[in-house]
């Protein structure tokens, strides 16, 4: 039975592509490809929701709307590969600390993403030329959500060096 365990293990092994320097199966990392998206269109919902409302331009609601809805979706795909990332990174000291504070707020943030998409669609139906107060402030909640992960991110890559040719390789090396 522990031949066929290992042996398998071993087949499952071989068939995964090998870490290049950077500790990836691929090229350079993809989650911050992705997230930057995710930043864009989750920060431009905000910003064309106090727009509409400081110029009084309620059509800008809508493109704040489309704006949710495309970083509602893709932060999904960040997530994933933000997951993979995190979990091939080897994080050292207090960088492990940021990487689950990060990976927690990433998935919390997918949460409220989903539900204030969600509770725009439904309000919207009955006027979608009107954003509640609690929207409103909700969408600060939101930018808040968003600059703290952008901080944290921040911080691992240009802090901690995670996924960066020196610090994978000190890692390997048993330095860090």
């Amino acid at each position: 039975m522990g031949n066929i365990l290992i042996n398998t293990i071993a087949l499952f092994s071989s068939l995964l592509p090998a870490l290049n320097e950077k500790n990836l199966p691929w090229i350079d990392v993809i989650h911050p490809i992705v997230v930057h998206f995710v930043i864009a269109m989750a920060l431009g919902a905000v910003f064309f929701d106090f727009v509409g409302i400081i110029f009084k331009k309620p059509n800008l609601f809508e493109v704040s709307f489309l704006n949710l809805t495309v970083a509602t979706i893709a932060i999904f795909i960040a997530i994933v590969f933000g997951q993979i990332e995190a979990g091939l990174s080897n994080p050292y000291g207090i960088s492990r600390d940021v990487l689950n504070y990060h990976s927690t707020i990433g998935w919390s943030l997918a949460g409220v993403l989903s539900v204030i998409t969600g509770w725009r669609y439904v309000s919207r139906q009955s006027n979608p030329q009107v954003l509640s107060k609690g929207f409103v402030f909700i969408d600060i909640v939101l930018a808040l959500l968003v600059c703290t992960q952008v901080y944290l991110g921040d911080m691992l890559v240009w802090i901690y060096g995670l996924h960066t040719v020196p610090v994978v390789q000190a890692v390997r090396d048993g330095l860090l």
